[in-house]
């Protein structure tokens, strides 16, 4: 005899059910499936003319490696990698192997790359390391085996010693012709003592921009721009930019001076025109932006002298400040 069970299932609060994330997941791990053997497919179809000496096709198909799950930005997705077998290794063991390795699918890979580039990103605004899991929950699962506390741990060890690389890197075959210095205020994982992210970007004489250096330091202070150039100097900088760019802090200004003499000094527009509309009434503003960018915009010192006269004519009598 049966009979219906009155006992009804309900759903964890943790739990999201949601069928559209299933379908898409499903179709990545078919996607990805197809990709991966298209990649391998592809790699065997250009050593075709790699042969044994009775003529065999030395690289062939050898199955597939272990169901193993990549976290994705839409979950984990589970996947497995081709293999191929170099018999011409086997049958001389002192010849070099041809190996294949997916440039879709490394070999070690457990997370996408999108997904380590969050990891970071999510740290720094202060989401500690025993919370990345239930943070991401929604995301990739409750379930992320790659997103423990102890992996967290170690991917922050990783980041420590790049970041350190980084900043032992030489500097002697650099050069920056401009660099733009400004300091940063980090709210998450920064101490009270008003700390604050020098830092100094350089574009080359190609005019790729890069990131030239980074130092905590005491607020815009001087000597704390001052340890950040002897830094970059030490390391093999020598050859000073043409033009600095900056805000009003005196502090980077003063370091330059000492430590890069020859370098131009150029304050930046935009922290300039902050200043200028800090000065008046959000009323005024919109129409003064565009009074300042005919100044910045001029073709010649001239013109830009112009526009400075008609500027301070125009809000000289309400707004002194500003055009002072």
């Amino acid at each position: 005899m049966t009979r219906d069970s009155t006992v009804l299932p309900f759903q964890h609060p943790e739990e999201v059910d949601d069928p559209l994330t299933s379908v898409l997941r499903e179709g990545a791990r078919r996607l990805l499936a197809q990709a991966v053997e298209a990649e391998a497919e592809a790699f065997l179809a250009a050593m075709r003319d790699e042969r044994l000496g009775d003529g065999r096709a030395r690289l062939v198909r050898h199955g597939h490696g272990p169901e193993r799950t990549i976290q994705t930005g839409i979950g984990p997705v589970q996947v497995r990698r081709v293999k191929v077998r170099d018999r011409g290794a086997e049958a001389a063991p002192g010849a070099e192997r041809i190996t294949f390795t997916s440039a879709i699918l490394p070999k070690w890979a457990r997370r996408t790359k999108s997904l380590d580039a969050l990891l970071p990103v999510l740290y720094l605004r202060g989401i500690s390391t025993g919370d990345f899991q239930e943070a991401l929950a929604a995301l990739v699962g409750r379930e992320a085996p790659n997103l423990s506390p102890s992996v967290i741990g170690r991917l922050k060890e990783e980041w420590q010693g790049e970041y350190d690389r980084w900043q032992r890197r030489d500097l002697s075959a650099r050069r920056y012709v401009y660099v733009w210095a400004d300091g940063v205020y980090l709210q998450a994982r920064m101490e009270d003592d008003a700390a604050c992210m020098l830092v100094l970007l350089g574009a080359t004489p190609e005019g790729k921009k890069e990131l030239v250096g980074l130092h905590v330091g005491v607020r815009e202070s001087a000597q704390s721009w001052r340890e950040l150039l002897v830094d970059l100097k030490a390391r093999g900088l020598v050859i000073a930019p043409q033009i600095a760019v900056g805000d009003g802090a005196l502090g980077f200004w003063k370091a330059l001076e000492e430590i890069f003499p020859p370098t131009r000094h150029q304050r930046c527009w935009v922290h300039k025109a902050a200043n200028v509309l800090n000065k008046v009434p959000k009323s005024v503003q919109r129409g003064m932006k565009a009074d300042l960018a005919e100044v910045r915009d001029a073709p010649d010192r001239a013109s830009a002298e112009e526009a400075i006269a008609v500027f301070a004519e125009k809000y000289g009598a309400k707004y002194a400040k500003a055009v002072e």
